[in-house]
């Protein structure tokens, strides 16, 4: 299962470039704070999070260690179930939001930062975009 997250990562790419306020200056665009990074060659992913404002909203959140990995995998589970279910139903649900589903397999340990980050980019997600999902925090 070769870069199954890096649709994630497609996903809020185009959702950025199509949001916001078109600006002509030379200085605007994502910059490399904007993005976060997360690969490991030996389970094959890759997870890449685009998006404007979740590197400093993340530092605002409960650090590292906060949540157990069992409670975040947990989470992630529900949250990516929600957001697939979604994706396959685009005269409800934005397809600008919901643009590919995400792989994300619960017999694969993807480790504590990977779970640590897609978590929290749900959580960002719900409260940036205004949407609930089920076992939300919002």
């Amino acid at each position: 299962m070769k870069n199954f997250l890096i649709i994630i990562a497609f996903s809020i790419a185009l959702y950025s470039c199509g949001s916001g306020n078109i600006n002509n200056n030379s200085n605007t665009g994502v910059s490399s704070n904007d993005t976060i990074r997360i690969a490991n060659d030996s389970l094959e992913y890759e997870i890449i999070i685009i998006e404007p404002g979740f590197d400093s909203w993340l530092i605002t959140q409960p650090k590292r260690g906060f949540y157990g990995q069992s409670l975040l995998e947990s989470k992630n589970r529900s949250f990516v179930s929600e957001y697939n279910s979604r994706v396959l139903q685009p005269n409800q649900y934005s397809p600008n939001l919901y643009t590919e589903q995400i792989n994300y397999d619960p017999a694969v340990d993807y480790g504590y930062e990977v779970n640590y980050l897609l978590y929290n980019y749900f959580v960002y997600f719900q409260d940036k975009y205004n949407q609930k999902f089920i076992g939300g925090r919002n």
